[in-house]
């Protein structure tokens, strides 16, 4: 378990530097995928495996939607990847910065005091993440609402963006 937590929180890291690079829109779109695919694995990991399913799909089915309209409008011809000198040159600084502050902070950071979600199911007769999805529907129902609306407009947002080269508010592009 402890091989595949480390190769999780590798692949999350590896996938953070793939985006901050800043390639073409195309190949940090699967970046985020990779980083979207280990940050659930980590959450797996942990003991939330209904916290991850529910986050994988909403980042896939809702960012990832409006992403595609975001590289559609900046279509490029000749879209630079990973194997770009100006995006290496970013990969590169990147390692070497986590690798700096890995080696500063390498002492003790792995050991902060908190609870992993399965820990503590001797003492309670739901699972950590099952009991918090009954709480975000009772306590925080109206966080739920007012994220909808922020989606909705958001979508609304980039629907007027995109409309096309003659209508919206991007006509020089």
């Amino acid at each position: 378990m402890t091989y595949l937590m480390s190769l999780f929180l590798f692949g999350l890291v590896l996938g953070l530097v793939a985006v901050a690079s800043n390639p073409s829109p195309y190949f940090a779109a699967l970046g985020l995928v990779v980083v979207a695919g280990m940050g659930c694995g980590v959450l797996v990991g942990h003991g939330g495996p209904f916290l991850s399913l529910v986050l994988f799909l909403i980042y896939l089915g809702g960012m990832l939607v409006v992403f595609a309209y975001s590289a559609a409008l900046a279509a490029e011809p000749y879209p630079e990847s990973w194997g770009s000198r100006s995006v290496m040159v970013y990969v590169l600084a990147y390692l070497l910065g986590l690798g700096v502050v890995a080696g500063a902070f390498g002492g003790g950071w792995y050991e902060a005091s908190w609870v992993p979600a399965d820990e503590l199911e001797g003492f309670s007769t739901f699972r950590g993440d099952v009991g918090g999805v009954a709480l975000v529907y009772s306590s925080g129902g109206g966080m739920l609402v007012i994220s909808a609306w922020v989606l909705l407009l958001t979508l609304f947002v980039v629907l007027e963006l995109t409309r096309g080269l003659s209508r919206g508010a991007l006509r020089a592009v």
